[in-house]
């Protein structure tokens, strides 16, 4: 190398030092994965976590869910319930798996925040937009539920154990035609499943509050929706005399305050204002681990405390929500770069939505019909309808191509049957022995007429000139006004 080289290397080396670790940090959204490694390892994770947390719950007979009398007393209360699962370490282990709700809250964070995500930089269109959002929320959910009937039917008559009756298998196979909040609907078949109403929700009004994002700014966007979220959960408890949806007591309006979207609404526009930060390479996404942790650890905290009271129910969520999202994220940002796992969970949380429709059917007839009260089997069974579940959601995953093709054709079927004949051209009056003209040739007869029906219906004309016979669109004819066809005569 020559002098002059090294000397121009050696004056220029910090500019390409700093130009790498720009790249590194603040990737532009030309380049930016559209599915992080570490998100969906968090989504996977609170999948698992959510089946724990109704396998411990159905497991204790709901034994302990968090309660408004203050932390003391419900340190106390998960101390009695956990002696149903044992002493020292498998007592000290189920301890947050109480817990496991709160990631429901983080879904709705990380929804938002995927959302985003999808438009991929593009301008929204919102058509297009809500017709693949609905149809990612729903496909899964209808392929679910149409191949679960069945087979919950099949177990109930063989075991003499519980399934939906006629008409909430038709309200949860026909969703979302009976759109159900307070999930009466769809809460007899699965439990989860009151979720989907609300992830519907978020995606039909996303197409708004993007457009707020951009003419008021992320930043005030998300301001008023903490405003409105903590203005209408203080209306939720102390008004209409609801309690959140974890919270197992009796209160004049139950959970339903607490269903709709507008109760979660500032959790899911922090997360639309954490993407849009991040695709300007900016915001928490690109916190260091010891900074993420400092923020999240005190920010779970308070909001663990919170949900002990009735005043903590207005913004005890957001705060958890927060929290955890920021505790998991340097977990699994840890994991997949120590471990080398990226592919393995970005693969693992493809199939996560799947996994969460499916997982307490799994629970249900597991701890009913296997686990019973056996507290050794209780804990061999955790593992196992883990794996279970997951080998049924790709199952589910590999099946729902399938029955979206199947129905597809069926309906085109049905269509084309049902559909009534396209009037010829008026103008042409074509008819089976007509003399025409095709593409300025002349001397062709018309000997055959038959309807197809693709994207719009029309008639194709077998014609002769006798010598060669051809299938040709009757648009491409013209009547020969000179010949009187024999048909005719």
């Amino acid at each position: 190398m020559t002098d002059f080289k090294k000397k121009f290397i050696g004056k220029n080396i910090w500019k390409i030092r700093t130009f790498d670790r720009l790249i590194d940090r603040k990737p532009s959204t030309r380049s930016q994965p559209q599915r992080l490694a570490w998100l969906e390892g968090i989504r996977i994770f609170a999948a698992v976590l959510l089946l724990w947390y109704h396998s411990q719950l159905l497991f204790t007979k709901y034994s302990y869910t968090p309660q408004p009398t203050g932390l003391i007393d419900n340190l106390q209360r998960m101390t009695v319930a956990g002696d149903q699962l044992g002493q020292g370490f498998a007592q000290m282990v189920s301890l947050p798996v109480w817990f496991g709700f709160q990631f429901v809250d983080v879904f709705v964070l990380i929804s938002g925040f995927s959302l985003v995500l999808s438009l991929k930089g593009k301008p929204l269109e919102i058509k297009s937009f809500l017709k693949k959002r609905f149809l990612r929320i729903l496909l899964p959910f209808w392929t679910v539920a149409w191949l679960a009937y069945p087979i919950l039917w099949t177990i109930a008559k063989l075991t003499n154990s519980y399934a939906p009756d006629a008409w909430h298998t038709f309200a949860g196979m026909t969703f979302p035609l009976l759109f159900d909040y307070g999930g009466d609907l769809l809460l007899p078949t699965n439990g989860p499943w009151w979720f989907v109403p609300l992830i519907l929700s978020f995606a039909f009004i996303f197409p708004f509050l993007w457009h707020l994002s951009h003419r008021w700014g992320a930043r005030n966007l998300v301001v008023i929706s903490i405003a409105v979220t903590f203005i209408y959960r203080a209306f939720a408890v102390y008004v209409f005399g609801g309690h959140p949806t974890y919270v197992v007591i009796d209160t004049p309006a139950g959970w339903q305050p607490f269903l709709p979207f507008i109760a979660k609404l500032s959790t899911f526009v922090l997360g639309i204002a954490i993407a849009k930060a991040y695709l300007q390479g900016k915001g928490m996404i690109f916190w260091s681990s010891p900074k993420a942790l400092l923020v999240g650890i005190p920010i779970y905290v308070v909001g663990f405390i919170a949900q002990f009271y009735k005043f903590g129910w207005i913004f005890d969520d957001f705060l958890i929500a927060i929290g955890l999202t920021l505790c998991c994220m340097v977990v699994f940002r840890t994991m997949s770069k120590w471990l080398r796992i990226e592919s393995l969970l970005v693969w693992l949380g493809l199939h996560s939505y799947s996994y969460f429709l499916i997982h307490n059917f799994v629970v249900d007839r597991t701890l009913n019909l296997v686990v019973r009260n056996q507290l050794d089997v209780y804990y061999q069974s955790l593992p196992v309808m883990a794996i279970a579940t997951l080998l049924l959601a790709l199952l589910v995953d590999r099946a729902m191509p399938w029955l979206q093709r199947s129905a597809i054709a069926l309906w085109n079927r049905g269509d084309a049957l049902l559909a009534r004949p396209p009037q010829l051209q008026q103008a042409q009056d074509i008819r089976l022995g007509d003399t025409v003209s095709y593409l300025g040739s002349y001397g062709w007869k018309v000997v055959k007429i038959e309807q197809v029906v693709h994207d719009e219906a029309f008639y194709l004309c077998r014609i002769f000139d006798g010598n060669k016979a051809l299938w040709v669109n009757e648009h491409d004819l013209k009547r020969d006004q000179n010949c009187v066809s024999q048909a005719r005569s």
